[in-house]
């Protein structure tokens, strides 16, 4: 048996977090020149404290170097590597250590000023508070290690530092969660909102031809009466989903539910009646996970049906993992083909792709395909 390349990710990139962090980079870009330009402006208004001037042109201009260089490579977040990172941070620091060497003893002002500020607000950026924290303090450190006293001023610096960066990182972090529940919530709305207008298309054809089966084929008697059955049942599924969808005070969807008592009347009420194990204890979970599960478990019992036969033998397994639940649906059939499944993407039958994959995408979780001559295996993986 081999394992199918079809996945379906664990979770979905969250695009709007990532937008945040660009765009904090973007103001921190003008910051950095910002700050540049006022290291370059107090080190010429003080150019007579510099007891090596040559040496103080060096670093200013090593830290103009840096500053184009850094707001280039922060520009791309694939570029925003811990190895840059740390580089942009280790820099800041050589530059504020730097004073005491170009300056000598007793300096009162350092070369680099509120330069480093730009190191410390990517990490507060990238890493958030904790990352704030730790370039706040070695920040921090080394402008307290290169002095021979601290004054007030120095004092209030320090203060202000640390205070700071653990504030703008905390802060970075808070706009990314809610960019984050925005774009999950936007994709909620415009789920249930795709959702709501299939429902209403289903209503005004499937479900008229599902009527219409039904009730021939309980006129023609024989294999069409279960034909009719079978109809029936989907039809009455179908209404249901329409009524829970259109009706103002729909049961809520975060109400705890028995995933295992839901799977075993789905394995159970229809052909290939499949035999359902699991743990002796109800699985508790959201009713909407519930549902979805639920929609899996019965799509592949429904390619079950279809390519090997309604009286196949079929097999569900619940397990409980505590962190997440296993469902595996599993048949003695002869298998998939190779590159069946991408040619009913290109048809346009999205059974395997939408009603497995795509749900279970939907809940975060992955859905792993293994196929073979012995039969097909289906193993999705859903977090609690």
């Amino acid at each position: 048996m081999t394992r199918s390349r079809l996945t379906a990710p664990r979770a979905w990139r969250e695009a709007g977090a990532e937008a945040v962090e660009d765009r904090l980079f973007r103001a921190l870009a003008v910051l950095r020149v910002v700050v540049l330009a006022n290291a370059v402006a107090l080190n010429l208004y003080r150019r007579d404290n510099f007891d090596h001037p040559t040496a103080g042109v060096l670093v200013v201009l090593g830290m103009a170097a840096w500053t184009g260089i850094a707001i280039w490579a922060f520009s791309s977040s694939a570029r925003r590597v811990p190895l840059l990172l740390v580089l942009d941070l280790v820099i800041a620091l050589a530059a504020l250590a730097s004073s005491p060497l170009v300056k000598g003893a007793g300096f009162s002002a350092s070369v680099s000023g509120f330069w480093v500020i730009g190191a410390l607000f990517a990490w507060a950026i990238h890493w958030r508070w904790i990352g704030g924290l730790v370039a706040a303090t070695l920040v921090s450190a080394t402008d307290l290690l290169i002095r021979e006293s601290v004054t007030q001023a120095n004092y209030a610096n320090v203060f202000l530092i640390m205070i700071g960066g653990p504030i703008v990182g905390y802060m970075c972090g808070s706009l990314q969660r809610m960019a984050a529940e925005r774009d999950h919530a936007e994709r909620a709305a415009a789920t249930a909102a795709e959702r709501a207008r299939l429902a209403r298309a289903v209503h005004d054809g499937v479900l008229q031809v599902l009527s219409l089966v039904q009730r021939r084929g309980a006129e023609i008697g024989g294999e069409a009466a279960e034909l009719g059955r079978l109809a029936g049942e989907q039809e009455r599924d179908l209404r249901s989903l329409i009524h829970q969808q259109d009706s103002l005070a729909a049961p809520s969807r975060d109400e705890a539910t028995d995933l295992a008592s839901a799977l075993e009347r789905t394995a159970t009420r229809r052909p290939p009646q499949a035999s359902m194990s699991g743990p002796g204890a109800p699985v508790l979970m959201p009713a909407a996970a519930v549902e979805e599960l639920v929609a899996v478990v019965r799509a592949c019992l429904d390619n079950v049906a279809r390519h090997v036969g309604p009286t196949a033998p079929a097999w569900v397994l619940l397990e409980d993992l505590g962190a997440e639940v296993v469902v595996t649906v599993r048949d003695e059939g002869p298998g998939i083909p190779d590159g069946r499944l991408d040619a009913a993407v290109t048809e346009g039958r999205l059974g395997v792709s939408e009603s497995i994959c795509g749900r279970i995408a939907d809940l975060g979780g992955s859905a792993a395909l293994h196929t073979g001559p012995s039969g097909t295996e289906w193993e999705v993986r859903v977090p609690r």
